[in-house]
């Protein structure tokens, strides 16, 4: 029988050498597990968050993987500190590559129903969960556009952009959705400039932030009985598509989301 023969070479296209990576929302479970796995590949990191604690847990698992950390504090739902963070990014490490945008959430706390939904909890959720994708992606774009190496983006949704829940989740849903033709839209745009945009739409991932709606009496009971898996996602579900889509080993996808939910959605 012949011997199994493996081409390490193959592996080579996940490979992030010499390229630089920001990660918004790097510090938080989903960001974290991110990061370490970005660095892990090769990639220099720059951690863009608001929590102190994460930030530092970032850091140091950016380290562990043997990669280089820029922490980056601000709110990137403005402008001139999601330009800032682009800049800082480029003044330490040279050039933008990769660009992660993780900032989001939020759903558990802003839960109305649809005909009573609160204007500043409306605008705040999509603050979170759309806005800064924006604004963070408008300047990387620029930074990647500027030199002329093309780059890789790579949206955080949900499988809310795709299906309606009876609970309350307008604004989440809303935001989701939108962002996933962002998505297809900024793909349509930036491909002339070999920048790639692509999505990935994970179901929950047990996190330190989805700890308490997962919590509520009957929740993840009733979740994972419409999962086929019958379980949530970790935060290593997502490594193997974070790392696709970074990488060369998705020179030719753009504009694509792909779902990662245990098979929710394709019993809808």
């Amino acid at each position: 029988m012949a011997t199994a023969h493996v081409n390490t070479t193959e592996l080579q296209r996940f490979r992030l050498d010499d390229r630089v990576a920001v990660v918004a929302g790097g510090s938080g479970g989903v960001g974290v597990r991110t990061c370490a796995a970005l660095a892990g590949v090769g990639a220099k990191v720059a951690i863009i968050g608001r929590s102190e604690a994460g930030l530092a847990t970032a850091r140091g698992a950016v380290e562990e993987a043997g990669g280089e950390a820029l922490v980056i504090a601000g709110d990137m739902s403005e402008k001139a500190a999601a330009d800032d963070a682009v800049q800082q990014t480029l003044d330490a490490f040279g050039r933008v590559d990769v660009l992660v945008n993780g900032i989001g959430g939020g759903a558990g706390t802003a839960l109305h129903a649809a005909e009573d939904y609160p204007q500043a909890d409306w605008n705040r959720i999509l603050d979170l969960n759309l806005t800064t994708a924006l604004l963070v992606s408008q300047a990387a774009a620029r930074a990647m556009v500027a030199g002329g190496r093309g780059g890789a983006i790579l949206n955080i949704s949900s499988v809310r952009g795709q299906l309606g829940i009876d609970a309350g989740f307008s604004a989440y849903v809303a935001a989701k959705g939108a962002l996933d033709a962002l998505t297809r839209q900024h793909a349509t745009e930036w491909a002339k400039h070999g920048i790639r945009v692509n999505t990935i739409a994970p179901t929950f991932v047990r996190t330190e932030q989805a700890a308490e709606l997962l919590a509520a009496p009957g929740f993840y009971d009733n979740l994972v009985s419409r999962i086929p898996l019958h379980r949530i996602a970790e935060t290593d579900d997502l490594v193997g598509a974070v790392l696709f889509f970074c990488s060369e080993a998705s020179s030719f996808v753009t504009g694509q989301l792909l779902t990662l939910d245990g098979g929710l959605t394709a019993t809808q």
